[in-house]
């Protein structure tokens, strides 16, 4: 069994960064894909951006490309969330994701979940 922790979130000024990390911790862990979503009060689940764990290629929703940056450390089983430029509308909870046999921005796919790193960006 797999489990995810996220950390880093917290409270940042409109166009300040942040850094949001995920650990993951279990006998095994060896995910085709990792994942960041989030979600904020009233609204669905959102894809924020994914990375392929063997490969390291990266995918990113619309509204943040060019301002975040999703990385990993394998050894360390550490997924990275960097957010620059952030903006109001980036305050959500932040969720971790991993999946054993695919990668896109549906949340259904991924099985393991965090539960959550909150992010508020002031105006």
């Amino acid at each position: 069994q797999v489990q995810l922790a996220e950390s880093g979130g917290g409270l940042v000024q409109a166009g300040g960064s942040l850094r949001v990390s995920c650990v993951a911790s279990g006998r095994t862990f060896s995910p085709y894909a990792m994942a960041w979503f989030r979600q904020a009060p009233g609204k669905e689940r959102e894809f924020v951006g994914a990375i392929m764990w063997p490969g390291g290629r990266t995918a990113y929703a619309e509204s943040v490309k060019g301002r975040c940056t999703i990385s990993r450390d394998i050894v360390k089983r550490t997924m990275y969330l960097q957010m620059n430029g952030l903006k109001p509308e980036d305050s959500a909870k932040y969720y971790c994701a991993a999946s054993n046999d695919a990668w896109s921005l549906d949340p259904q796919t991924y099985t393991y979940w965090g539960q959550g790193t909150q992010v508020t960006v002031s105006s």
